[in-house]
């Protein structure tokens, strides 16, 4: 048992440092000798919610839990890995009882407090993320859930003051706080919203993105297949198709029809476990829009955004990228939210409006359609949006 518990801890320092492929080899190397041993299944499903794979995250935390029920520290992880999954009242369940135990965890607070925003409760999130900044004041995640709870409550200068006092530091939640503010209106608009709040947003949401869609009457990728045929681009799987920020594949369905290939880009891995189950895709890659499409010079038929852009200000860099990646006689399509007045504005929902007017100054003669569409529905409210396609 020495040797395994060494193992273990070799395990925990390259988990650690970052190696988790080294720290998941000594974890399994425990539970080739010891398969009931808790810890190895407990730090592997920690290993799996820190990858994105929400099966092995609830495979493993199942089986510690059920090796040592009252265990704290596994209580939490299994309550964390169910909310991650989209299961969130069993996960609020189990987090309260390791909170029961433990009731100073900061991270086990801070997973409550964002399983409560998740579920639309924010103002059950407060008093958790409260405490867990409290417990934890140089952690920035507390502070940036708090800062969002409390925007999603309508707590506006709250929501400033914990942006704020996050914001003065370094590192990408620095950055994502300042975004935050921008939307806010008390900080400068930058030219899109940083990756990884993108990311973090769509993993957050992927495991209950189709069944909030569906609620909200969402509509994007059927308005732009209609101004696609509209516009000429027959359904008849002849076209080379990229989804761009296809998420879990809703857009993909949509989408086929015109396709003899489908490849599908996003930022979130989760989002795009949910789109490879589907079985659209010919071909699913985790990049940034920005960096992965000037790699791909005229290899596309079609590209389509559906509910991309709202995460860029200056679509000018997209929007050139795209044409560049089309093949001659290609287009693009496309949604945005519509806004009027300035050409583009960032509202307290951390998403950019665009004037189609300044969309249709950018596409210039290369435009071949526009429409005014309600996109879906938010907080009982249309979306208000515009879907165009444009070509060379």
């Amino acid at each position: 048992m020495s040797d395994l518990a060494a193992l273990l801890r070799e395990g925990a320092a390259k988990h650690a440092a970052g190696d988790l492929t080294g720290a998941a080899a000594c974890y399994r190397a425990v539970l080739r000798a010891a398969p009931r041993e808790p810890n190895a299944h407990n730090l592997l499903g920690v290993l799996a919610r820190q990858q994105g794979d929400s099966q092995a995250a609830l495979r493993h935390t199942e089986q510690a839990l059920a090796l040592a029920p009252d265990q704290p520290a596994f209580l939490a992880n299994r309550g964390a890995a169910l909310a991650e999954a989209g299961r969130l009242i069993e996960g609020i369940s189990l987090l309260r009882a390791a909170l029961d135990r433990r009731p100073e965890d900061a991270v086990a607070l801070r997973n409550l407090g964002q399983a409560f925003a998740a579920l639309g409760d924010a103002a059950a999130a407060i008093a958790p993320l409260e405490r867990a900044a409290a417990l934890a004041p140089q952690a920035p995640e507390p502070l940036l859930a708090l800062a969002h709870a409390r925007r999603e409550l309508g707590d506006a200068e709250g929501a400033r003051q914990a942006a704020a006092a996050l914001a003065q530091s370094e590192g990408p939640l620095a950055e994502q706080a300042r975004f935050l503010l921008a939307g806010l209106g008390a900080a400068p608009m930058p030219d899109r919203a940083p990756a990884g709040y993108v990311r973090d947003l769509f993993d957050q949401f992927a495991p209950r993105f189709d069944r909030s869609l569906a609620a909200l009457d969402y509509q994007t990728p059927a308005l732009i297949a209609e101004a696609l045929i509209a516009s000429g681009a027959a359904p008849a799987r002849r076209l080379k198709v990229l989804d761009l920020g296809c998420g879990t594949g809703l857009s993909g369905v949509a989408l086929q029809p015109f396709a003899r290939r489908l490849e599908g880009l996003d930022l979130s891995p989760r989002m795009l476990a949910e789109a490879r189950k589907r079985g659209l895709y010919d071909a699913l890659h985790e990049a940034d829009l920005l960096d992965w499409l000037p790699g791909k010079i005229a290899s596309f038929d079609l590209i389509v955004a559906a509910d991309v852009l709202n995460y860029l200000g200056d679509l000018a860099p997209a929007l050139a990228a795209m044409r560049a990646a089309l093949a001659p006689g290609g287009c693009i399509a496309f949604s945005v939210e519509a806004g009027d007045g300035a050409p583009v504005t960032l509202g307290e929902g951390l998403r950019y409006r665009h004037n189609p007017a300044a969309i249709r100054a950018l596409l210039g003669a290369g435009l071949r359609a526009e429409r005014r569409a309600t996109l879906r529905q938010e907080h009982g409210a249309p979306v208000a949006g515009a879907i165009f396609v444009a070509g060379l």
